[in-house]
């Protein structure tokens, strides 16, 4: 273990100190896609703590390495006697008595060093099994890290879109207010019926209500990003294109294969709990070990005694038979890999059915952009007509109100789409197993998971905290 880690090791309270103020510090301003991703890659709580939970199972690799290292044990004793013994009248009658005092001082130490030198295979077995535990707790800070910027992702275009939406709705509520005032003038003027100007009413009543809701959908987006990337959202940029995504379904799904964290979690489960099994049979197993005993004592009373004395013992212990117990560790620990095996064809399935779901909602939602496009632009070039033959009294003002309407609800389904779109463009990429920091490129200090590893497995001494 190199001195700087043991340096490293000993500063637990500056560390939790600087992560004190790490998380307290004023986030920064956010405006594009990829500030938002980089604040939540360093700030989120749920990245941080899974960053901490892995640091701990990095800890079983180093519990496990101490069971080849000796254990040493000090004991020492010390005791003061004092004794006191009348033993009655001397030889003058009623004279003083006769005492006797006698003051004792005993010392003793015993140092005890204890090495195992064979366990039934199950030191190493252990050992294994912690890092294969390391290995999918990697893989789990991977998927993590992709949960988390998917979020970052999906969030934020929420924002977007629903900010999209409040303005096309409170656009409308302006339309439609000076729509009910030139339906209520030429009302004044007899040009048009009680029905026209209620109908006008009623539109902006519906439009008022459906910006409030619109409203509301904005602020419950905004508190999200917050929580998620760690700062208000203010303006926001929309992104311009799409990642980079693998040219075919059958390339996305071979990647994700190879790549997804959930699949190599499942996989590293499996052999942890292969290894318990080969534990489980090492308790059934001889072990051995080496016990050194020195031990030195003083009797300081007359006899001014002290004794030194050395021993070195062998010991090696045979089960015969434990009362079922450890059999039946060993046939439950079969059980349980068993189950990760399957697990892991579940795991296999699901990533297919994830895979296919995540392209065909991209290629559906490339198609609805494109039909809303034609909509758009086909809704305004009937608006516009319906508007202008309104003027000449061959359209109703339910003919433009429902144009309107229908132009508003072309308008607001591009909006959804193109947050669509790029979504499943981030799931895509997240199933394949690439929607890390690192992957995206962002201008960060990419968090490496094995410095504490490195750091920690052989550490004989030290409790305090890495990061």
């Amino acid at each position: 273990m190199p001195r700087s880690g043991l340096k490293n090791y000993w500063s637990s309270a500056a560390t939790a100190a600087v992560l004190a103020c790490w998380l307290a510090s004023p986030a920064a301003a956010v405006s594009t896609l990829e500030d938002a991703l980089t604040q939540t890659y360093e700030t989120n709580p749920t990245l941080l703590a899974e960053r901490a939970q892995l640091r701990a199972v990095d800890e079983g690799v180093a519990q496990a390495a101490s069971n080849w290292r000796p254990t040493v044990t000090v004991t020492g004793t010390f005791s003061d006697a004092e004794t006191r013994l009348d033993t009655g009248p001397g030889s003058i009658p009623n004279g003083p008595s006769n005492l006797i005092n006698t003051d004792s001082e005993n010392y003793s130490g015993t140092l005890v060093a204890s090495q195992s030198v064979f366990r039934g295979f199950r030191s190493v077995n252990e050992f294994r099994q912690a890092q294969a535990n390391v290995r999918a707790g990697r893989a789990g800070l991977h998927s993590t890290e992709q949960s988390v910027l998917l979020s970052a992702v999906t969030a934020y275009q929420d924002v977007i879109r629903d900010q999209a939406v409040v303005e096309l709705r409170q656009n409308n509520v302006a339309v439609l207010v000076r729509q009910l005032e030139a339906s209520q003038d030429r009302f004044d003027l007899g040009d048009t019926t009680r029905t026209d100007v209620a109908q006008s009413e009623a539109r902006l009543s519906l439009a008022r209500a459906n910006l409030t809701a619109a409203e509301a959908q904005s602020t419950v987006s905004r508190a999200a990003f917050e929580r998620i990337i760690g700062s208000e959202p203010e303006t926001l940029v929309a992104p311009d294109g799409l990642p980079v995504l693998p040219a075919t379904e059958a390339d996305a799904m071979r990647m994700a294969l190879e790549n997804n964290p959930a699949l190599r979690a499942a996989v590293e489960a499996e052999i942890a709990s292969r290894r318990q099994v080969d534990i489980s049979v090492g308790a059934l197993l001889p072990s051995a070990r080496v016990d050194v005993t020195l031990s030195h004592s003083e009797d300081d009373d007359n006899l001014q005694t002290q004794t030194d004395s050395t021993t070195i013992a062998g010991t090696v212990t045979v089960p015969l038979y434990q009362s079922g117990a450890e059999y039946s560790a060993i046939r439950q620990a079969r059980q349980l890999n068993s189950a990760d095996r399957i697990r892991i064809a579940e795991t296999e399935r699901q990533i297919r059915e994830t895979v296919a779901v995540a392209w065909d909602a991209l290629i559906s939602t490339q198609s609805v952009i494109t039909s809303s496009q034609e909509q758009v632009r086909a809704n305004e070039i009937a608006f516009e007509g319906v508007t202008q033959e309104a003027q000449v009294g061959s359209r109703t003002t339910l003919d433009v109100l429902d144009a309107e309407q229908e132009l508003l609800d072309s308008r607001v389904s591009l909006v959804r789409a193109q947050r669509d779109e790029l979504v499943a463009a981030y799931q895509l990429i997240a199933a394949v197993g690439d929607l890390t920091a690192q992957d995206l490129g962002l201008p960060v200090e990419y968090y490496d998971p094995g410095r504490n590893f490195r750091n920690t497995w052989w550490l004989p001494i030290g409790w305090g905290m890495g990061q």
